[in-house]
């Protein structure tokens, strides 16, 4: 099948719920161990030597709050797990995906923040200047595009989700 522009039509495929909660657990399983990662690393930091050192007052508060945001990340992700285990292992509903799938979209947003306060702190303890803010702002405006604009982009909602009419097809 072709539309009319003679490039092969788009397939799409409708997911059973049991699929759809399969793939939503999986990718919530595939960003979690990154994110103890750097839970880990940011849990070890305090303890290190020079940590205060390295840091003023501030920056000591801003590496609390950015270990907060991924604590909260974490606990948004592992949150389906938990869900599916509490309403059944055997039972899927509309309502249970989609509260994961917001739980998982809900965990990218502490999380994109708590990244962009820890690369500020190691930006500045590297360069030693407070401008490496805009480098921080600049990748919080990556992480934004990525994860939250292009998904919800017009152009790109009807490019996924568009399903050939019969007027688009050639026969």
């Amino acid at each position: 099948m072709r539309n009319h522009k003679g490039k092969p039509a788009e397939e799409h495929e409708e997911l059973s719920l049991s699929k759809a909660e399969q793939y939503l657990l999986e990718e919530c399983r595939t960003v979690l161990p990154g994110i103890q990662a750097l839970f880990g690393f940011q849990l070890i930091v305090v303890f290190s030597p020079g940590f205060e050192g390295k840091l003023d007052g501030s920056e000591r508060v801003m590496h609390f709050i950015a270990t907060v945001l991924v604590a909260i990340a974490v606990a948004l992700i592992m949150t389906p797990a938990a869900l599916h285990r509490a309403t059944g292992a055997r039972l899927v509903t509309t309502t249970l995906v989609d509260a994961s799938a917001r739980l998982l979209l809900w965990s990218m947003l502490p999380l994109a923040v708590g990244i962009c306060l820890e690369f500020y702190l190691i930006a500045r303890v590297i360069v030693g200047s407070r401008w490496v803010s805009l480098l921080a702002l600049t990748l919080f405006a990556i992480f934004a595009t990525l994860w939250f604009v292009l998904p919800r982009a017009a152009g790109f909602q009807r490019a996924i989700s568009r399903q050939p009419d019969s007027s688009e097809v050639d026969r």
